[in-house]
């Protein structure tokens, strides 16, 4: 039993049903059968726990002003179940592989609440039931074996607030050494367990007892906090920020954490490096070694190709091309008109090392990069493309006709061997690289792409500045642009067919810091919309289809079902377009009624039939023909983060789950479950690099912390054939009227015009 603390209720019961749970951050709202009339509502923060379990909670009661009584609580644990049905579903929860919710139903049928002694004592019994046979006996015995061989392992770190799910990860990382690992530095768990982070780790050290103050506490809070710092996309942080921030994390005093700060530089765990940012002044920034390490070498190595641009001749940097017979010949073939800019562009891409080259939808960058392609091609120089995704590199192959990869396989990641097999030892064997959405690429996947170039090769970063800045650390393109070190084409001329699309038009308006054509009837105001949100007075094209619309809607409610018709019935119909595989919901956040979650749990009900198989773990349920995105690396499969794919099996007994991902099947068993989410509506940030047919967007005011310029910007820029936002007229205002992205802080800009000096 856990200790309650002065003024902490307890309840105990078995989960029900995890009505609602945050990948984010945690927060579930579950369903406990107490041994009352009714299912007690319980919420809070918790690890992933499964419906069967046995659950302790610590905390209190309290009525909510809309979904009235509850237990709001601070702690939870689960613990192994004691009723029928408890064991029922503990057993099927795929805790024991070849064990799913049917097999688990007869073994409980059969042997009642002795299930857990027979598979302890006389696991041969399990033959008596129907579809056991001699192979999947021998399996179940094997995992229960592996499972008797964790339980005190379990019971100690249930004991100290992890679930059972967390706890076999634990085991299976520490074997028999976990109890021993755990008690010398429970804050290993953040580090090395996917899905544990440092406020769960926290729980469990204060659980076993450890001193709020004690340095190893305020060791690995200080490193924690940077994590977080930098996981907003920051490369480093002002000391005096950093101290604040995990004073406040770690409910400290600010010179306690300042102290962690300099015993982590002492051992190497952290850096300082003292540094002037923007002319200001001098400040103690602290660095992650690894983003010191990036940010320092690549302005060390760009500042090494710059400098070829000014030893080599120009004749011998266009490898020997006649420039302008070599402009004329490349239109003359591709049957193309460049334009000033375009022309003058490709000029500087022939006689120039390291290239820059941004623009907006519409402006010709792709038309640019086939130019470049086509004359250094037919030079018999070896060309590279590459993106940072694989959506990416598949569009820009689709667009140059030319084969295009992501960065990791272009430097050959190795998963086994934990690094990048293309290095500075064994550097890239091309004449020419071109890199697609620049904008995408933090930090220290830059220094690896930039430590296997040979300096004799061209380097052309192509990418949009406008878009949202890379997810991970950094502002690479920005940071190079400002830098003024290397040259730099903005394209901003859109093309006369660009002008025909409604969706390149209004992105260019967003990005200048206009409304869309759609809410401005002239003067200013919105039309009156019709069904489809078409504002009054306005044309429509031979088809009497645009591809670019607002619908107008306050209620946050109704916004939800006007989604829901849209995707389901009325841009199928009118476009012809598959609901699941051609449109694509972008949305600003992942919580409130227009957030991810809630999208995709209305669209699975609405686009995915309830009587296809399905599997379900942690209150998340899959069914065959569910829209899926891996959500982190998985080199060893060449899975990424942002993939999507398909489910194409899902088997609950076995508890396995295939998905196609760009035509591979990658099969998945239910403890990597938690490397999927539901993509029917996903994050604009996660959209980034994508291209969909067909998207809608809500522009709400629930989203106000949200509403910038290039987040609106990046979401309209990645529809193809249709864009549909629906919404108010005042969310997208503020969010035009919005400009200041949040700062990040970097160096690399500064570091680069020093290294050229």
């Amino acid at each position: 039993m856990y200790e309650p603390r002065p003024g902490e209720k307890t309840l105990r019961g078995q989960l029900e049903r995890v009505t609602y749970r945050n990948e984010e951050n945690g927060y579930s709202v579950y369903k406990i059968d107490a041994g009352v009339a009714d299912l007690v509502t319980a919420v809070g923060l918790c690890d992933n726990h499964m419906p069967g379990e046995e659950l302790e909670l610590l905390g209190d009661w309290a009525n909510h002003p809309k979904f009235g009584r509850q237990f709001q609580f601070t702690r939870c644990r689960s613990l192994l179940p004691s009723t029928v049905e408890g064991i029922k579903r503990y057993l099927g929860s795929g805790l024991v592989k070849g064990v799913g919710p049917r097999m688990a139903e007869r073994i409980v049928k059969t042997f009642g609440e002795r299930a857990l002694d027979v598979l302890d004592e006389s696991p041969d019994d399990l033959l008596e039931i129907k579809g056991v046979s001699a192979k999947l006996l021998e399996s179940i015995k094997q995992s229960w074996e592996s499972q008797k061989e964790v339980r005190s392992v379990m019971l100690f770190l249930q004991s100290n607030g992890v679930s059972p799910n967390f706890a076999a990860k634990i085991f299976a990382e520490y074997g028999q050494n976990t109890i021993q690992i755990v008690k010398e530095n429970p804050y290993r768990l953040a580090d090395d367990i996917f899905g544990i982070g440092f406020l769960t780790a926290d729980k469990v050290a204060a659980n076993m007892g450890l001193p709020p103050e004690s340095s190893t506490r305020l060791d690995a809070g200080v490193q924690y906090a940077l994590s977080e710092f930098t996981g907003e996309g920051h490369v480093y942080a002002p000391r005096d920020v950093l101290a604040k921030r995990a004073a406040l994390l770690l409910g400290v005093a600010e010179g306690l954490a300042d102290e962690a700060i300099a015993r982590a530089v002492s051992d190497s765990a952290l850096v300082i490096d003292m540094i002037t940012p923007d002319g200001g002044e001098t400040l103690e920034a602290v660095y992650l070694p690894t983003y010191y390490v990036a940010e320092r070498k690549s302005a060390k190595k760009l500042a090494t190709l710059l400098r070829r641009d000014t030893l080599t001749d120009l004749d011998d940097m266009a490898n020997g091309i006649d420039i302008e017979r070599a402009v004329a010949w490349v239109q003359n073939v591709m049957r193309i008109k460049l334009a000033e800019k375009q022309e003058g562009a490709l000029k500087l891409a022939l006689t120039s090392k390291v290239m820059i080259i941004t623009g907006g939808p519409g402006t010709g960058k792709t038309t640019l990069i086939k130019a470049i392609i086509g004359i250094l091609g037919a030079r018999n120089l070896e060309i590279e493309l590459a993106a940072p995704t694989g959506r990416a590199a598949k569009r820009m192959s689709e667009a140059t006709g030319h084969e295009a990869r992501t960065i990791h396989r272009l430097l050959e990641y190795n998963g086994k061997m934990g690094g990048f097999a293309r290095n500075a030892d064994s550097p890239l064997e091309c004449g020419l690289l071109v890199v697609d959405e620049a904008s995408m690429i933090d930090s220290v996947l830059f220094f690896h792409l930039l430590r296997a170039i040979p300096d004799e090769t061209k380097l052309i970063l192509v990418g949009d500045i406008h878009q949202l800045p890379s997810v991970g650390p950094g502002n690479v393109l920005k940071d190079l642009i400002s830098s003024g070190a290397a040259p730099v084409v903005e394209l901003n001329e859109i093309f006369r067919q660009a002008k025909e699309s409604g969706i390149i038009v209004n992105a260019h308006r967003v990005n200048s810091g206009l409304l869309p054509e759609e809410l401005s009837d002239g003067t200013g105001e919105p039309g009156a919309p019709d069904e489809f949100g078409e504002p009054a007075g306005q044309t429509h094209d031979g088809d009497g289809l645009r591809d670019f619309y607002f619908v107008t809607q306050d209620d946050p409610e109704k916004c939800v079902q006007i989604i829901l018709t849209l995707v389901r019935d009325r841009i199928p119909a009118r476009f012809g377009l598959n609901p699941i595989s051609d449109v694509q919901v972008l949305t600003p956040m992942h919580r409130g009624s227009l957030g991810a979650s809630n999208l995709n749990g209305a669209l699975q009900r609405a686009l995915n039939p309830d009587d296809r198989p399905s599997i379900e773990r942690g209150g998340r349920r899959f069914k065959v023909g569910d829209k899926v995105m891996q959500i982190r690396n998985d080199y060893e499969r060449d899975v990424y983060n942002g993939d999507i794919g398909f489910v194409i099996r899902a088997d609950d007994e076995a508890g396995l789950l295939s998905v196609d991902m760009y035509g591979r099947e990658i099969v998945y068993e239910a403890n990597g479950f938690d490397a999927l989410i539901h993509a029917y509506a996903v994050s604009i940030h996660k959209s980034q690099g994508s291209e969909y047919p067909a998207i809608v967007m809500p522009i709400h005011t629930q989203h106000y912390v949200l509403l910038q310029r290039n987040l609106l910007y990046t979401g309209i820029t990645r529809g193809k054939k249709l864009v549909v936002l629906v919404g108010t007229k005042k969310a997208a205002a503020i969010a035009v009227k919005n400009d200041k992205t949040r700062h990040r802080y970097t160096y690399l800009g500064e570091r680069l015009r020093q290294a050229i000096l």
